[in-house]
């Protein structure tokens, strides 16, 4: 099987219940690269993986400054994160990171095989994904980020920015097939955005639908002035916004849905 699908491990010990699991994943189809709790270890490698596991023992449940940079690295850049390690110890650690952005705890005297199966599942359902349609989502409400991200995500490759220039970046070096974007952003809001976007031949062609709260006639003309491909609200019902979305994708045509 191809290791196209990579977990950081992330564990302050070497010993032969860690080289084991390591071992049994990788020989899943699951490339590991292991790095210690230091964080400057985590960061230079954090780029690299799709998933994080966390092999918690006492002293890495007592290093608080290492588990919030690990929390921080997978909410910010939406990774998985798997724990291990004894009840106690995990129970510390989720001092720091809270219980609902892990995706499964494993808890000792676990099995190897268990561990396997959930994370080469989780593996799995990913490559499905890399053929689906790219949505690049752009809010500066993490919250609002992360349920949208949860509605698309069964159909779509969706990638979650908080902010204008971060969107910019990721563009860069990255062509989505559909932005989602908010209006109402500090620094760099929706409309400069686009402008940017349009104003570079490799990025005038994406499509941009806003998705945003704003619902007044000045600022829903402003936006429409830009020509982008759509106009969505962000209290519009979740099945609507994702209906919405696959007419898009299966038409590429779109009825503005204008609030007045």
């Amino acid at each position: 099987m191809d290791h196209d699908y990579k977990l950081l491990v992330v564990s302050n010990e070497q010993s032969f219940i860690t080289d084991s699991i390591i071992a049994a994943i990788d020989e899943s189809g699951v490339n590991c690269i292991c790095v210690d709790s230091e964080i400057k270890e985590i960061e230079a490698k954090k780029d690299e993986a799709d998933m994080v596991f966390l092999y918690v023992n006492e002293a890495l449940a007592d290093n608080t400054q290492a588990l919030v940079f690990i929390k921080d690295v997978c909410v910010d850049d939406v990774k998985t994160l798997f724990l291990a390690g004894y009840s106690e110890d995990l129970e510390k650690a989720y001092r720091v990171i809270p219980r609902d952005i892990v995706k499964e705890a494993f808890i000792r005297p676990f099995e190897n095989k268990n561990i396997v199966k959930v994370i080469s599942n989780e593996a799995e359902e990913a490559r499905k994904r890399r053929g689906a349609k790219r949505i690049l989502v752009v809010d500066d409400d993490i919250t609002f980020l992360k349920m949208v991200k949860k509605w698309l995500m069964e159909k779509y490759q969706v990638t979650i920015v908080k902010s204008g220039m971060q969107a910019i970046k990721y563009i860069t070096g990255h062509r989505p097939d559909l932005i989602l974007m908010d209006y109402d952003m500090p620094i760099t809001d929706g409309t400069k955005v686009l402008e940017m976007l349009r104003s570079e031949s490799d990025s005038a062609e994406i499509p941009v639908i806003f998705l945003t709260g704003k619902a007044d006639k000045e600022t829903v003309m402003k936006v429409m002035s830009l020509k982008p491909q759509g106009y969505l609200l962000k209290s519009m019902r979740q099945m609507d916004i994702v209906s919405a979305i696959d007419h898009y994708f299966e038409t590429e045509k779109w009825q503005n849905i204008i609030p007045f």
